[in-house]
């Protein structure tokens, strides 16, 4: 066996063995590359859908949850506060919810699927503060036409208890009603339209 052929054997070992190496480089740092495109689990998580049993929210109450960073208020009224919402019909600026505000089939008077129960999103349509839940009627701080509702503390605007706005406040639109469908008498599920069922 002379020089010439060991030569050409190392030669050939080095040259598939550096290329063996290398591809495994190629690949170690192209999956974390590609895998960077993907939206994070924090991300993924903040657009999800929320589910939140309603079957333990007692009449006139109202409980908080997060969807997409956002406060979604979920509030199971009483037959009281759906009556006075018909009643608030000439007080407000759009009172049958013209104003794409929410998804059609929560377009009536009472924007919701149930009238039972409403869910809007619990940020003020005037700069985005968060507004406060007033059920009492007639409190003193906020006077006798007062019938429950949504009270904003920075600027004053008032939504009754359907998210619609009063006339001649600060705010310009009623309250944001998000996507939702009821999964269940006791489930409902925000982030998705009912014929995504």
């Amino acid at each position: 066996m002379n020089n010439g052929d060991v030569s050409q054997g190392r030669r050939r070992f080095l040259i598939g063995a550096t290329a063996a190496v290398g591809g495994v480089g190629v690949v170690g740092a192209a999956v974390p590359f590609v895998a960077s495109w993907n939206p994070s689990a924090k991300a993924e998580a903040a657009g999800a859908p929320v589910t939140v049993n309603i079957s333990k929210i007692e009449p006139g109450q109202q409980i908080t949850v997060e969807w997409r960073g956002k406060p979604v208020w979920v509030i199971r009224r009483t037959p009281e506060m759906l009556e006075n919402i018909v009643k608030l019909n000439d007080r407000v600026k759009d009172p049958q919810s013209e104003e794409p505000q929410q998804p059609d089939y929560a377009g009536d008077v009472y924007r919701s699927i149930k009238p039972e129960f409403v869910v809007l999103v619990g940020i003020c349509t005037h700069l985005g503060c968060v507004p406060t839940y007033r059920p009492e009627v007639a409190p003193a701080d906020l006077g006798d036409e007062w019938l429950g509702g949504l009270f904003c503390p920075c600027h004053g605007s008032r939504f009754d208890m359907a998210g619609r706005v009063h006339s001649a406040q600060p705010a310009p639109l009623n309250l944001e009603v998000p996507p939702y469908r009821y999964d269940d008498d006791a489930t409902l599920t925000i982030g998705l339209d009912p014929e995504a069922a």
